[in-house]
């Protein structure tokens, strides 16, 4: 099935992606970002906060965006 991806981190870039039927949010961030860890991270499925087990429908769009930003300063 196939699902709109939003990557954030770094320079970003958006495209669209096959995923297998049944996969979860999680599954799909350890795939594309195995280094980072989720809690670092907004995830965003169709625009909204959504959990690490909810599974992903076909057309769904998947945003994931860092929480800190490098180089940013307080």
């Amino acid at each position: 099935m196939q699902i709109f991806f939003i990557n954030n981190l770094g320079g970003g870039f958006a495209d669209h992606i096959q995923v297998d039927p049944g996969t979860t949010v999680e599954q799909l961030f350890q795939q594309r970002i195995p280094e980072e860890k989720p809690s670092d991270f907004l995830i965003r499925c169709n625009r909204q906060v959504c959990s690490a087990n909810q599974m992903l429908q076909d057309g769904d769009r998947v945003s994931i965006t860092p929480l800190k930003i490098e180089g940013a300063t307080r």
